[in-house]
């Protein structure tokens, strides 16, 4: 499953590290944070649970950036 959710980053070096961690987290199977557009896209791995995922990838995005947000 796919999907895309709005974000607020303040920088495009940060939206890069977010990037690479919210890669990390188990039931991510890829994801791309686009600076330029605001938006994440996550593609989601067989079975994953969307809102945990999510919030993982919100803690993970606060130790890059501590006022990032992640609409979801």
């Amino acid at each position: 499953m796919k999907k895309t959710y709005d974000v607020e980053v303040d920088c495009a070096n940060c939206a890069a590290k977010m990037e690479e961690e919210i890669k990390k987290i188990d039931g991510v199977s890829n994801a791309v944070l686009s600076f330029m557009t605001l938006k994440l896209k996550v593609d989601f791995e067989e079975g994953a649970n969307e809102n945990k995922v999510m919030k993982n990838a919100l803690k993970a995005c606060r130790k890059v950036e501590s006022d990032c947000e992640i609409y979801f």
